[in-house]
């Protein structure tokens, strides 16, 4: 599964890495552990950057904004040729010293509208809209059911994106309830309530898999019985443990990648795991989702040559054919400009969705909304 032996050599090619790594309310350090693995399978096996070997150099911004200011800083005082980024509750923050110097940023997600509509330097792998806005009016559709209420933690890179909800679903003639709760609430018992009480909806959870935990055991707490739906950052093993089954089994969940399920995707993301990495839970989404941010980084610059700059690593991204995206599940992705004329950060289009079994594992996925990229 990891391919013929190619290895990079000369001078190495600096990449800056920036998550929240672990917070009290989080952890998504998998994501750094990741990172690492993914490098040493693209140096050995697909001959880094241009044949020249990926240095990663890394930083956790602990959800701080502060923090994460420095930590974009520091990869400019370090000379990183391009920035990847993973989960993290202060994209604006990390977002705007990077893109004032020019440096390329390629994320899986993101919600903040700056980042989504940069057209100069800023590359978004997933489509932001569908698996956040567009999934749940689908679901909401095939069950015949006209409101839809998102439960959404209440930070900015989750809040992001549903300021362009209002018209999609006004469009769509589904009614939109938006919850927000603030990371860390122990008790959600009154929300759910209100929401149990307040007719059919479909629900759709957006968080960390702590928060998702604390909305799920409240809805089965207060009896509601619609159908919910979440992001894909809501399942780990965590949740497994503290849900039980029967809030879990037929959940539908935005997918990054077909975590759970044998597919050549999960083969080989796998693989990569376990020959090069350490204390990683193939079954965390947030860690596939960082093996597709650099494996998929390294693909949109294949074929680079010559000195490998900023501006070269720009130009080569946003002049790569679509290609499939590593590790999510049969997506492509192409980064110029046109997934999404509005956004034009976007590089990819639709998502896979999957369906829970009473272990809170895949039964199968699916993929709604992709269609190919135009020139």
């Amino acid at each position: 599964m990891l391919g013929p032996v190619a290895a990079a050599k000369g001078a190495p090619v600096r990449i800056g890495m920036i998550s929240d790594g672990k917070t009290p309310v989080s952890d998504v350090s998998i994501q750094g552990r990741v990172a690492d693995a993914t490098v040493k399978w693209l140096n050995e096996h697909r001959s880094g950057i241009g044949g020249r070997p990926i240095e990663l150099v890394k930083c956790d911004d602990l959800a701080d904004p502060g923090k994460g200011a420095d930590c974009a800083n520091r990869m400019i005082e370090e000379n990183v040729a391009a920035v990847v980024v993973g989960e993290t509750s202060v994209p604006d923050s990390v977002w705007q010293p990077l893109h004032a110097a020019h440096l390329p940023v390629m994320l899986y997600g993101s919600g903040d509208a700056a980042l989504l509509t940069d057209k100069e330097s800023t590359f978004v792998l997933g489509d932001a809209i569908f698996p956040i806005l567009g999934m749940p009016l689908q679901i909401a559709r095939d069950k015949g059911v006209k409101k839809v209420t998102p439960i959404v933690i209440d930070v900015p890179a989750a809040l992001g994106v549903w300021n362009l909800a209002p018209p999609l679903f006004e469009q769509a003639g589904v009614a939109l309830d938006l919850v927000t709760i603030p990371p860390g609430t122990a008790d959600m018992t009154p929300q759910m309530q209100r929401i149990a009480s307040g007719g059919p909806t479909v629900v759709f959870i957006v968080g960390t898999d702590a928060f998702c935990i604390t909305a799920l055991n409240g809805l089965r707490a207060v009896g509601f019985t619609g159908q919910v739906s979440g992001f894909s950052t809501c399942i780990s093993d965590a949740t497994r443990k503290a849900v039980p089954g029967e809030a879990l089994k037929g959940m539908i969940v935005s997918a990054t990648a077909p975590v759970g399920t044998d597919n050549p995707s999960t083969r080989l993301y796998n693989a990569v795991a376990t020959t090069y990495g350490k204390n990683i839970d193939t079954g965390d989404p947030n860690g596939m989702a960082m093996f597709s941010t650099v494996a998929g980084f390294q693909t949109a610059l294949e074929g680079i040559s010559g000195d490998i700059t900023p501006a070269t690593i720009t130009a080569t991204i946003k002049a790569m054919p679509e290609k499939d995206l590593p590790g999510a599940g049969g997506i492509g992705f192409r980064c110029n400009g046109k997934a999404n004329p509005q956004l034009p950060a976007v590089c990819s289009r639709g998502a896979l969705a999957a369906t829970l079994d009473a272990k809170g594992h895949p039964i199968s996925y699916r993929a709604l909304g992709s269609e190919p990229i135009p020139n």
